[in-house]
């Protein structure tokens, strides 16, 4: 490398620990096509809803973020919410969860799934 590449930070992370599991869930499916899909609807107690499926399927428009040999895709409209975000995963006595730590959310419920821009 010359040194004259630039790099441009990644506007959404995906943890280590979310890569994992999503890694763990393709194996159980035997299925490498899965991808963690991530998206924001209205709805929640705070306005905006987060929501986690898993897709074979990318679209014309999505943005796909890569951990190693894993993927999440979002799709535009989700996206200008989630821009800035890191999305992880956390196993404890609440049970085990994707979760996102989303630096524009200015309110958040308690369980942290839904919130207000």
């Amino acid at each position: 490398m010359s040194g004259a590449e630039s790099f441009v930070p990644t506007p959404l992370f995906f943890t280590d620990a979310a890569a994992g599991r999503v890694r763990a869930l393709i194996e159980e499916e035997r299925n490498p096509a899965l991808k963690l899909r991530v998206y924001v609807t209205g709805g929640g107690c705070s306005g905006f809803q987060y929501g986690f499926d898993f897709a074979e399927t990318v679209g014309e428009d999505d943005t796909v973020v890569e951990n190693g040999d894993v993927a999440m895709v979002i799709d535009p409209l989700s996206y200008q919410y989630l821009v800035g975000s890191t999305v992880d995963f956390e196993a404890g006595l609440a049970g085990a969860r994707f979760l996102i730590k989303n630096p524009n959310a200015t309110t958040t419920c308690g369980c942290g799934a839904s919130f207000t821009v």
